[in-house]
């Protein structure tokens, strides 16, 4: 599956909600005699339709094993690996790696993060690195006390911001550390334009659950063809919490195969194999990522998102957050907002408090799109994962409407599914357009069920979130008023396939993308 999304305007709720989103299944709509015209949402809502599973089909595939050769280590201990870049500000851009080698084992011993340096060297001529920036390193580690579990702690992590860049400009980059002789291969980036309603990443691509099999490979290899500018990622990356501590073979279901783990087990080298399988491309294009309930991986002290915390650079300190969980940046004429499922999400918290002063900061005459990520969906018409995340819905969608959110993007639920533009559960032509680009590829199955299907409709106990409470309600209004499921695709659910992949989004114009 491959999705392009998306015309639509600066949405604000103090003009007529006269904004369009072309969204189209597939990249080239033609009959004989001529094109078909697309509908954009100016058209109004376009009646429901689903394209069900490919029974001759498999639902899913096998994770890639370790010794794959876009798993394994390609380097030297001492060289840099992993290599990936972060948008930072309209001057700056994060450049992480990771150096030394990760340890499993009963005891482990961390690596000393000052015993090797960080820095990048980079200008704008192949060869020539006019500019030196230095940043800070770290390990973590992930600890499981409980007998015959292993423990991990990583390589050295290293951040390094580069500041003062021009934008849409091509730089040329190394990192490591030159005093040790360590420093990488040339890389090369383009940075994005500047702000403006007039300039837009040239594509963005938008992933789910992405996972590390022979299906995820499939998807980064259409992804690298699609040439994109910037990589929004939902959540969901390395699944490496389907393993137990030894390794050996993933699961498809953890609770399934090892019902007696003590504790949501880890294979922390998952991750290391993930940064090296995504190196060729976040080496080049910056990708933004979002915490998933697989990254929770709790420790038995309580500790969670332990190696997304430390692997994953992001500009929390530039927009005010502070917290790796939600922040928000700029990428030419959109502003990006990504909000976390998995910490507080209420009016009374900090999260709340920081979205609605980051809304209100946000000039739609310089950045005319609002777009919103976050890893569980608000709404979904598949029976997995079916009003999961309703309290987080009931306690930020108002704000978002108010502000005038164009697109929400989401993953979870491991298909694809797009909304007419729906408020409340109610279709509504300000509302925003929810796209679930769920399933990039991940070691678990893809979603087949809808919960209108006969005897597929949850029951009040199924879907419980791994963090905030359960608000499961029925209908209040329209064809479903009194029920907790529909008895047909929801008039708000626009278009739903069961299949792995990822979106493509095009914007041209601030009233118009792809």
């Amino acid at each position: 599956m491959q999705v392009a999304m998306g015309e639509v305007g600066a949405n604000t709720r103090e003009s007529p909600c006269i904004l369009f989103l072309v969204l189209m299944v597939s990249l080239l709509v033609v009959e004989k005699g001529g094109s078909i015209p697309i509908p954009t949402t100016a058209d109004g809502p376009q009646k429901p339709v689903t394209v069900r599973f490919d029974p001759s089909l498999r639902k899913g595939s096998d994770d890639l094993p370790m010794d794959n050769p876009k798993l394994a280590k390609r380097v030297p201990s001492i060289f840099p690996e992993q290599i990936s870049l972060a948008l930072s500000t309209h001057d700056s851009m994060w450049v992480s790696w990771i150096t030394g080698d990760a340890q499993m084992g009963p005891i482990v011993k961390p690596l000393d993060p000052s015993s090797v340096g960080s820095e990048v060297r980079y200008g704008t001529e192949s060869g020539k690195y006019k500019f030196v920036q230095t940043g800070a390193a770290s390990v973590y580690s992930q600890i499981y006390p409980y007998e015959g579990l292993l423990n991990y702690t990583s390589g050295i992590i290293h951040h390094v911001r580069l500041q003062g860049i021009s934008s849409n400009t091509k730089y040329y980059y190394k990192c490591g550390d030159s005093s040790l002789s360590a420093m990488s291969e040339e890389h090369v980036f383009i940075t994005p334009p500047l702000s403006s309603p007039h300039s837009y990443p040239h594509r963005i691509a938008v992933i789910g659950d992405l996972g590390l099999t022979s299906n995820s490979s499939t998807t980064i290899d259409h992804v690298v063809k699609n040439d994109p500018s910037l990589i929004l990622m939902v959540g969901d990356l390395s699944y490496a919490n389907q393993y137990i501590t030894t390794g050996g073979k993933g699961a498809s279901c953890f609770q399934c195969t090892f019902p007696n783990a003590p504790i949501r087990e880890t294979y922390q080298p998952r991750w290391d194999g993930w940064g090296r399988f995504m190196e060729p491309l976040t080496s080049r294009v910056p990708m933004m990522v979002i915490e998933g309930n697989h990254e929770i991986e709790p420790q038995a002290e309580g500790e969670t998102f332990a190696s997304y915390k430390a692997r994953f650079a992001v500009p929390s300190q530039e927009c005010n957050s502070n917290s790796s969980f939600y922040y928000s940046f700029n990428a030419s004429g959109i502003h990006f907002i990504m909000l976390g499922a998995y910490v507080d999400y209420n009016k009374t918290g900090m999260q709340y408090a920081w979205l609605k002063q980051d809304l209100a900061n946000v000039d739609r005459e310089v950045t005319p799109w609002l777009v919103a990520a976050w890893h569980s969906p608000w709404y979904n018409s598949y029976s997995s994962h079916y009003q999961e995340f309703e309290c987080m819905r009931q306690e930020m969608e108002e704000l978002l409407y108010g502000f005038g959110v164009d697109i929400v993007f989401s993953g979870h639920v491991h298909a694809y599914e797009r909304m007419n533009r729906v408020y409340k559960y109610s279709l509504d032509p300000c509302g925003p357009v929810y796209i679930t680009v769920g399933d990039g590829g991940n070691i678990e199955e893809i979603d087949t069920d809808f919960a209108d299907d006969p005897g597929k409709c949850p029951g009040p106990s199924d879907n419980q979130p791994e963090y905030g409470g359960v608000c499961h309600i029925n209908f209040t209004s329209g064809p479903a008023k009194g029920n907790f499921c529909w008895d047909k695709q929801p008039e708000w659910s626009a278009f739903r396939e069961s299949s792995f992949g990822h979106g493509i989004l095009e914007v041209s114009s601030s009233n118009l993308a792809m």
